[in-house]
């Protein structure tokens, strides 16, 4: 059997997290599986203390909570947790998720070990997220642009993956990689996932393997910064992975995002482009080789933006 790390990085979301704690203490054979849950708060505002209450009741459990002097964002965050897990296999979940069943830590250890798995060479898994509030699928949280071809297989590889709820093998990180430590938001699974297909390895989704989302159906309302975060680095990532024809493509189409996104704000989609157009000069070129531009071929990953 391999121990599991659990990663979750929270802000300002004490309840969710608690409610998290509680999921994962509940699982069957958390004692064993578990290596250890880290917990990266980064530089909350809010009052933890009924989680650190839950933690110090639970000592048999492997929580590790860790307060962060600065808001790292998503990618240093997680970087953070990645360089403090030691078991085999690293789990990330959302702050504001749960597993829908309390065997999912026993299926994700099994799945590794599977067959299917290890003869794809597989070092990602993703799992099914549904909307905690309506049981329906959360679209945007699928690992496939084409939702209405995939979305009810059991299994399939995939051309990348999603930040709310994923395994990674620790021996991938090793050999792709971390997260991109310039990216604050968005956009950072993108950067790794091309990374991690270069060293051979796949991605796969299992649907067996259920999170519960607290998201809203209607999403959480765009914030300008954030949608020129996303706008920007998927640019980045298609011009340090992809051919550049895509770089261009993808520049293009996320702008036109942003300005729907953001009710037209021309000011701030003039100054997107400003950071844009510095890319090249700033940032290098590794892109991917055929093998890994195969692979993507193989599983319909969608290249123009």
């Amino acid at each position: 059997m391999k121990q599991l790390s659990v990663i979750i990085i929270t802000y300002n979301r004490p309840d969710d997290l608690l409610a998290l704690l509680q999921n994962l203490a509940g699982q069957q054979q958390a004692g064993s599986l578990l290596k250890e849950v880290i917990i990266i708060n980064n530089a909350s505002t809010a009052d933890y203390t009924p989680v650190q209450a839950f933690i110090a009741a639970h000592a048999h459990l492997p929580f590790r909570y860790h307060y962060s002097q600065e808001n790292l964002g998503v990618a240093r965050g997680r970087n953070l947790g990645i360089s403090m897990a030691s078991a085999p296999i690293l789990v990330t979940i959302d702050d504001d998720a749960a597993f829908q069943n309390n065997t999912a830590l026993q299926q994700i250890e099994a799945a590794f070990a599977a067959p299917l798995l290890t003869d794809h060479r597989t070092g990602i898994l993703c799992f099914k997220v549904l909307y905690a509030s309506t049981g329906q699928m959360q679209v945007n949280a699928f690992p496939h642009k084409q939702f209405e071809k995939y979305h009810r297989k059991p299994f399939f590889l995939a051309p990348y993956f999603i930040g709310c709820g994923h395994a990674v093998l620790k021996e991938v990180y090793e050999k792709a990689g971390v997260y991109p430590v310039d990216f604050f938001y968005g956009m950072e699974e993108y950067d790794l996932t091309y990374r991690v297909i270069e060293q051979g390895y796949s991605i796969a989704y299992d649907a067996d393997i259920v999170v519960l989302h607290n998201e809203s159906p209607l999403g959480r309302t765009p914030q300008l910064i954030k949608m020129k975060m996303l706008w920007v680095n998927k640019s980045k990532v298609a011009y340090r992975y992809l051919p550049k024809l895509y770089f261009c493509t993808t520049a293009v189409m996320w702008s036109l995002e942003f300005l729907q996104k953001t009710s037209w704000n021309w000011k701030e989609w003039a100054g997107g482009w400003r950071e844009i157009w510095r890319i090249p000069g700033r940032e290098r070129r590794t892109p991917l080789g055929e093998k890994a531009k195969e692979y993507l071929r193989s599983v319909g990953a969608r290249w123009w933006y």
